[in-house]
């Protein structure tokens, strides 16, 4: 068994404004550190292109109309003041979505333990019928819903540990009760969503809201004390992570004080969670992070432990 990378080179056609933080180099530096002899054992594989019907599973025909109509064929448009399109936008989301469909099969199916899906635009912003924070379609929450009903799983749990809090995917799943969304972020802080009032229709949501400067020690609580019993109980057939890298001490975009060695532990833990429940399978997705060499180390270091858990 092994660790698949997901990617696909037209992610790197979703081009945003000059001074942009969700810019081309973002995956650039990631591929290049995933380059590196360490990771010459590392499975690769190019994501495919998302279906109508992958996207459908999580948001309306409406939405994928209204990205689809959006797309320019020159230039950049602003769907909001932070989320724009290129004329690359529409076939790097497509990949992006794909990827995920992609990695949720493979783990399922037993080709590889786990998944890491290098794409961009980001996703966990995405609500039903709006494209928001730099993202377009809810990314994460369309591959629970794939693995819930087209690849056999029962129960799904994410984590989603970036620095922003996840209220697309939260609403996303909202009424879903065979997904567990949880979720770590930095508040007060965009989106403004994530309180620990937040619980879902069916006490399907855990939020845990961090305060401006958080490091080691109340990072490690609120995942042991609360967020990783609670996936424990849940009893998934699958984790997914949003992998966000925006909580690291370098990052622009936040407060949070987190090392790359933070990443590492948290990487392993959930490890650790998922051999306890659900025989290693993890499927992780790239989010947040935009100080270019925090964001190559802490995925670097995220995908390594991935890679020597899984193997």
């Amino acid at each position: 068994m092994s660790t698949v990378f997901i990617t696909h080179n037209d992610c790197l056609s979703h081009i945003t404004p000059p001074g942009h933080p969700e810019q081309v180099a973002r995956l650039e530096h990631v591929q290049q550190a995933l380059s590196a002899p360490e990771f010459v054992n590392l499975q690769r594989e190019d994501a495919p292109l998302a279906e109508d019907s992958h996207i459908l599973l999580a948001h309306p025909a409406a939405h994928i109309k209204r990205v689809r109509d959006a797309a320019p064929t020159e230039g950049t448009v602003s769907l909001d003041p932070d989320t724009h399109m290129s004329a690359g936008s529409l076939t790097a989301a497509l990949r992006g979505v794909g990827a995920n469909i992609r990695a949720v099969e493979m783990v399922m199916n037993g080709e590889v333990n786990n998944a890491f899906c290098g794409i961009r635009p980001p996703g966990h912003h995405a609500e039903q019928e709006k494209p928001m924070g730099f993202c377009l379609f809810g990314n994460v929450a369309i591959a629970a819903k794939h693995a819930l009903e087209n690849c056999g799983a029962r129960r799904v749990a994410i984590v989603d540990f970036d620095v922003h809090h996840g209220n697309g995917t939260q609403s996303l799943l909202w009424d879903e009760s065979r997904a567990l969304f949880c979720s770590s972020h930095q508040m007060p802080l965009y989106p403004g969503t994530g309180a620990a009032t937040e619980t879902g229709a069916f006490d399907n949501v855990l939020n845990y809201p961090l305060p401006e400067g958080c490091t080691t020690a109340t990072l490690q609580a609120a995942y042991d004390g609360e967020i990783f019993p609670a996936i424990e109980a849940f009893k998934p057939d699958l984790i997914l992570v949003s992998a966000g890298f925006d909580a690291h001490r370098a990052d622009p975009l936040a407060g949070l004080m987190w090392e790359v060695e933070d990443f590492v532990w948290l990487t392993n833990r959930i490890c650790d969670v998922a051999d306890k429940v659900c025989e290693g399978r993890i499927v992780s997705t790239l989010e947040g992070g935009y100080d270019l060499d925090a964001l190559a180390a802490s995925v670097a270091a995220h995908v390594k432990v991935l890679m020597e858990r899984g193997g």
